[in-house]
Formats: structure tokens, C-alpha cells, sequence
């Protein structure tokens, strides 16, 4: 069973910049598939971006040239920094893992999701 914990969420006035933080337990964190996803009220939830075992990316269309996603093996952690941020970034981002091989885009694919954590962007 693995568990994620995300941290780094907050409220941050537009053009700012934010790092999520995904902390996994439980499993072995180089083999998973890691992903951020994020929904905000009445919408679905969407890619924000994913990562592989091996370090292939893949981003949401939205976010493209403003969000890097990365990978600390050895702290089994996975990180989000986003720049440039909008008020439409405003959403709950969720941490998700899937141990099936190879990057996936939709969230019906992830197996374990955090708690989810609340970013915040003023206009």
C-alpha cells in the first residue's frame, strides 16, 4: 500500500510562484509512475503534470512552459514548481501514483492519491 502526502500549497498573488511537494511511503518509490492532478469546484480533474519511473514528462496543455515537474528518488518525493501562476491555477492539487508501467495522463489509470492540498491564486 503506498501513501502520499503532499505539502506547499497556500495562497500566492498571481505571477507568483509555488512548490508542491509529494512525500510517498510504502512502497518502492523509483518503480511508481507519479502524477499531479488538480480539480477546482465543478470542474473535473485534470492533469497537471506526470512523471515516470524513468523520468519521462508529460503536462496539461494549460500549464505548459510554466510548471516542471521533478523527481527525488532517493527522498522518494516528488516535487511541482510552478511559476507564473494565474488565477485559474486556483484548485485542490492531488498527488496520485500508479505501479502499472509507463506514463499516464487521465486519473482513472492512478491507484493511490493523496489528501489533496489547496492552492490559492489571487488576481
Amino acid at each position: 500500500q503506498v501513501q502520499l502526502v503532499e505539502s506547499g500549497g497556500g495562497l500566492v498573488q498571481a505571477g507568483g510562484s509555488l512548490r508542491l511537494s509529494c512525500l510517498a511511503s510504502g512502497g518502492t518509490f523509483n518503480r511508481l509512475n507519479m502524477g499531479w492532478f488538480r480539480q477546482a469546484p465543478g470542474n473535473e480533474r485534470e492533469l497537471v503534470a506526470a512523471i515516470s519511473s524513468t523520468g519521462v514528462t508529460n503536462y496539461g496543455d494549460s500549464v505548459k512552459g510554466r510548471i516542471t515537474i521533478s523527481r527525488d528518488n532517493a527522498k522518494n518525493t516528488v516535487h511541482l514548481q510552478m511559476n507564473s501562476l494565474k488565477h485559474e491555477d486556483t484548485a485542490v492539487y492531488y498527488c496520485a501514483a500508479r505501479q502499472s508501467w509507463g506514463i499516464a495522463s487521465t486519473p482513472q489509470l492512478y491507484m493511490y492519491w493523496g489528501q489533496g492540498t489547496q492552492v490559492t491564486v489571487s488576481s
